[in-house]
């Protein structure tokens, strides 16, 4: 069994997630809203460690409650042990895992590094490298993380979906063009190698929040 995964994101009509410099502040006010009251709902939201590096995100559902047993589990899959110590993911707002690989266990270079992690949050090796997220999400679904918000990157996202491990997806569509071969875009990774073998979508909602778009979908694997 895993968790129930759903990829949660913010992205320009020309499907970026971030500008050629980073700056990735997309939707609305409603929209971040929602996007806390979903934390709110679920029992576990992740991000890879890129993410935590670029943005150094709370995780948590501050701009809906003040109550921390609101916030979900911070779920980090940093497969080289590459969280800083200072970050927002290890304050005392939420419990937090990091997934690191056993290659990165293994090496001494990272274990006094590990050590320190180890007083902030729970860590767990999962796969020689990257970290396995199959093994990940059996490991979440056991420690009663049933429902999981995935909210980024899109190299993680990319891997997400190569191993079809995404459930649904809600996704915000802002009424901007950004361009730049260098703007992250919501999927990255490789990539398949044809339309065929494309994860197909069924949309199942829609709806404004003032000039923003939501949409919905089941992913059907």
């Amino acid at each position: 069994m895993k968790s129930y995964v759903i990829l949660n994101a913010a992205m320009t009509l020309d499907g970026k997630i971030a500008t050629k410099t980073g700056n990735s502040e997309i939707s609305g006010e409603k929209d971040l809203i929602r996007v806390h009251e979903l934390r709110k709902e679920v029992d576990g939201i992740m991000v890879g460690i890129n993410t935590v590096m670029v943005d150094n995100p709370k995780l948590t559902a501050h701009k809906v409650s003040n109550n921390i047993e609101d916030n979900p589990v911070r779920i980090i899959v940093d497969s080289n042990v590459r969280t800083p110590l200072n970050s927002n993911v290890l304050n005392d707002k939420a419990k937090t895992i990091i997934a690191i690989s056993n290659n990165a266990l293994s090496s001494g270079n990272n274990n006094e590094k590990i050590e320190k992690l180890k007083k902030h949050a729970d860590v767990f090796s999962a796969g020689d490298y990257p970290v396995d997220l199959i093994k990940l999400l059996d490991y979440l679904y056991e420690n009663g993380i049933k429902t999981l918000m995935l909210e980024g990157g899109s190299t993680l996202i990319w891997a997400m979906f190569k191993h079809h491990l995404i459930d649904e997806i809600r996704l915000c569509v802002a009424p901007l063009i950004v361009g730049g071969f260098d703007a992250k875009t919501l999927v990255d990774g490789e990539g398949f190698k044809t339309m065929a073998e494309g994860i197909s979508l069924k949309l199942k909602n829609s709806y404004s929040l003032d000039n923003d778009l939501i949409l919905e979908y089941d992913c059907l694997y």
